[in-house]
């Protein structure tokens, strides 16, 4: 007989349907609770036209309070008098300081050799001392000459004179029938003709005065203008001696000590320590409104300074303008040429104002279009900026304080009126 499994067998009782599906049930219960909460993002993201990560931008929060309009700019010190010394002839340049030297104002700080004009210089004195000795001559001859016809003049005066006299003895000798008739015409005809001898020797006088004038004149003329030529000369080799303009420090030596340098060759500067300005480059957009005399704070070596705006150039080069800031008051001291200080100026103050982080969503939308944060949307729209400082620009319209807009570059949003951010 052969032996089965009844033995071993045991009834087992069917377990209900859901026991028997209960995994797929609690997959699909969490798949649902996942689609409740994940709908209205969905919802949203169905609506927008154009998606973006949140991460990619910086948004801002709209606030009201005070508005600074300002310009923030790093500048350098210079020196607001600077002269630079040129060679004022060819000639060898020798030195007598180092650059960075402390010079008083007409200290010898080099000199020049010029043989040539120096050697002018003696040849031209020379010639002027003969101009001085014909200018003497000249005079002396003029009050010989004078003496001369000063003589000619009294001689036919006392001749006229003579005449005179002769016509007179003679009618009365006539009249008494002691002399003929004959020799009164004779005395009468002498007269006239020592009368017409007078009248020419006066005008000769006349006319040689004023010729001897002329020629000491011309004399005097050409000795004056020797003199202004060796005056000139003289200032020329003065020049040669290297004296400090203005009492500073002495800058970069632009020649070696003891070249031969050219006429107007530059040879070194002068820093006048004790008129200081810092030299800054402004964006040309806030050029516009800068103007000589604005108050200005410098800040630099940890110190703090007054300043107001000196000048502003009247060129933009490269989208920037160059202006001088001075120091309000004494000169601070410690400074160098070419240091790097801040300077801040401020253009405008108002209180009371609505305004918000600037970035370059004002370029982009040329501050007509900004995008509110809401949520996980951005949404688009129309607003009006007014002035803008470095780091914040006034709103005029459009939004209202604790609204947040997306203040970053929004190139990727492709102008839509409604941007998923995603997270």
């Amino acid at each position: 007989m052969i032996r089965d499994t009844s033995a071993q067998d045991r009834v087992v009782t069917r377990a209900p349907w859901w026991k028997r599906h209960r995994k797929a049930l609690a997959a699909a219960a969490v798949a649902v609770l996942l689609l409740i909460w994940l709908l209205p993002t969905t919802l949203r993201s169905l609506s927008a036209h154009a998606s973006v990560s949140r991460a990619r931008l910086a948004v801002a929060t709209v606030e009201r309070g005070d508005f600074t309009r300002d310009i923030a700019a790093e500048g350098r010190v210079v020196a607001a008098v600077s002269p630079t010394l040129y060679a004022p002839a060819p000639g060898s340049v020798r030195f007598t300081v180092q650059a960075g030297r402390q010079v008083a104002k007409d200290e010898v700080i080099g000199s020049v050799d010029s043989p040539e004009l120096t050697s002018k210089l003696a040849q031209e004195r020379a010639n002027l001392q003969a101009m001085q000795v014909d200018y003497a001559r000249a005079q002396l001859d003029a009050r010989q000459q004078g003496i001369v016809a000063e003589q000619t003049l009294e001689q036919a005066r006392i001749d006229r004179q003579t005449a005179y006299t002769e016509q007179e003895r003679t009618k009365k000798a006539f009249e008494l029938g002691v002399t003929p008739e004959i020799e009164v015409l004779r005395t009468q005809a002498a007269l006239q003709k020592a009368e017409i001898a007078l009248k020419r020797a006066e005008t000769d006088y006349a006319l040689q005065q004023e010729g001897r004038r002329f020629d000491t004149d011309a004399k005097r003329l050409a000795r004056d203008r020797q003199q202004l030529l060796v005056d000139e000369l003289q200032r020329q080799v003065d020049l040669l001696t290297l004296r400090s303009p203005v009492a500073g420090q002495v800058g970069q030596l632009m020649v070696t000590d003891r070249s031969t340098v050219a006429k107007d060759a530059a040879l070194l500067t002068v820093v006048d320590l004790t008129a200081l300005e810092v030299e800054v480059k402004v964006p040309e957009s806030f050029a516009r409104d800068l103007a000589v005399g604005m108050p200005a704070t410098i800040r630099g070596n940890g110190n703090t300074w007054n300043g107001e705006v000196g000048a502003v150039a009247p060129e933009v080069v490269n989208g920037e303008v160059v202006a001088r800031v001075r120091f309000v008051g004494d000169a601070p001291q410690g400074l160098r040429q070419s240091q790097r200080l801040s300077v801040r100026v401020v253009l405008d103050e108002r209180k009371n104002v609505v305004m918000v982080a600037r970035g370059p969503f004002v370029e982009i939308g040329n501050g007509r279009v900004a995008y509110v944060v809401n949520g996980d949307m951005a949404e688009r729209r129309a607003i009006r900026v007014g002035t803008a400082s470095v780091d914040k620009v006034e709103i005029l319209e459009g939004l209202q304080p604790g609204e947040q807009i997306v203040v970053s570059g929004t190139d990727s949003f492709n102008d839509a009126e409604r941007v998923a951010l995603s997270r």
